[in-house]
């Protein structure tokens, strides 16, 4: 009972904030954020456990790229290579690095500074693609480029992991191993995936098909991308990542669109179910006592990152009336800064005081995204000659039709 009451506040809760967050122009993700506050525990607190929240609103991530990896094929990932081990690498690198310095440089402890750069350097997945397929971007170049380095961002979570242990003040003797072999066990998954369900899928798509029935092939589908979602996290990789790879391992089958169209519903339902979850993380508490030090963190967050984006937008051939967006898209902190940053408390970098401060900053990071894309909308609109009208550059594709809207 206790469950479709909530189901009941969270429907109630968007119905109400995301109609007014897009009418006043700062789209449906702020909506869904504000939602997640105002129910959340340290407001009305109508939801109290934000953790049962968060591992079912996960779902909505993984259906995400599962979409996304279904309309992709290994030859357009291979063209897309540079945009994911190039521009990703130096990205993850470079924010990583200046972050690290930054907080350093305010008195942090080098071993935190470094941890805390590693985690920061990821950006939001799924704020980053709601936002670029509710826009049409996807498939413009700098929806292509952002995806790209997302897709490493992900990829890059191993290695940190692997080295978070290394930094420990009190370090075992097996501690740094243990990292390594983690990574060794994630790669090894990662390969295994691809190779065996390459070869099962070849016998079960044609068993699944003759059996002549729509319900099974979803069916399927749900397993076949939550299966291998699961295998994913338990070696500490991205769900996500998992559920990408699971999309594209069904990318060339003719089964491919009934997959999508029936998945697409779940998708952004709970994508939305999600983003109220991070507005429900924010503990009112932490900004009670330290609101000087989150707004300062969250301000060195975006603008470290921003400044870094821009420079490398250049670099990166993003064309030059997308470079702030481009910039501002992915300036957030993102919800596997979690992941990093719990690795870290086990490794007794961080304590849970310095995890709950992290996660306010990183919630407040990706609420003044849309904010700060709204206020470079109306900037690039005041500028003399071409506006930059960000839905003219690819027409929404419409398997996304039900994504939030």
């Amino acid at each position: 009972m206790s469950l479709l009451i909530d189901a009941v506040l969270f429907l109630a809760a968007a119905l109400v904030a995301v109609p007014i967050s897009v009418r006043l122009g700062f789209g449906s993700v702020l909506g869904y954020l504000v939602a997640g506050v105002a129910i959340g525990p340290s407001v009305l607190g109508l939801v109290e456990d934000v953790d049962r929240v968060f591992h079912v609103s996960e779902l909505g991530i993984v259906l995400m790229m599962f979409v996304i990896g279904i309309e992709m094929d290994v030859r357009k990932l291979w063209k897309m290579r540079q945009s994911i081990f190039g521009y990703g690498g130096i990205q993850v690198v470079l924010c990583a690095g200046l972050l690290a310095v930054a907080f350093i440089s305010f008195g942090v402890n080098w071993r935190v500074g470094i941890a805390a750069g590693f985690a920061l350097s990821l950006s939001s997945t799924a704020m980053v693609i709601a936002i670029l397929e509710q826009q049409g971007l996807m498939q413009a170049p700098v929806g292509q480029t952002s995806f790209g380095i997302l897709l490493f961002q992900d990829i890059a979570a191993i290695p940190m992991i692997a080295l978070l242990p290394l930094l420990s003040p009190v370090p075992s003797a097996d501690t740094s191993s243990d990292g390594w072999n983690l990574a060794i066990r994630a790669l090894a998954m990662l390969a295994a995936v691809i190779v065996v369900g390459s070869l099962l899928l070849r016998y079960l798509l044609p068993f699944i098909r003759r059996s002549g029935t729509r319900d099974t092939l979803t069916v399927f589908a749900l397993l076949w991308v939550i299966g291998i979602a699961l295998l994913m996290h338990s070696v500490h990789l991205s769900m996500s990542l998992g559920a990408f790879v699971a999309g594209v391992l069904l990318a060339g089958s003719d089964c491919r669109e009934e997959i999508e169209s029936d998945i697409a519903p779940f998708k952004g339902v709970l994508l939305g179910l999600f983003f109220m979850a991070v507005g429900m993380s924010i503990d009112f508490g932490v900004l009670a006592r330290n609101p000087l030090l989150v707004a300062v963190l969250v301000f060195v967050l975006v603008g470290t990152k921003l400044g870094a984006l821009l420079y490398l937008a250049k670099r990166f051939q993003v064309p030059q009336r997308e470079r702030l967006y481009f910039a501002i898209l992915i300036s957030q902190g993102g919800e596997f800064a979690f992941v990093v940053m719990a690795a870290a408390e086990e490794a007794r970098l961080v304590n849970g005081e310095q995890m709950s401060i992290v996660t306010a900053v990183v919630a407040l990071s990706m609420a003044a995204t849309p904010l700060l894309l709204m206020a470079q909308h109306g900037l690039a609109r005041r500028k003399p000659g071409e506006p930059y009208h960000r839905a003219a550059k690819s027409p929404p594709n419409e398997a996304h039709d039900a994504d939030l809207r």
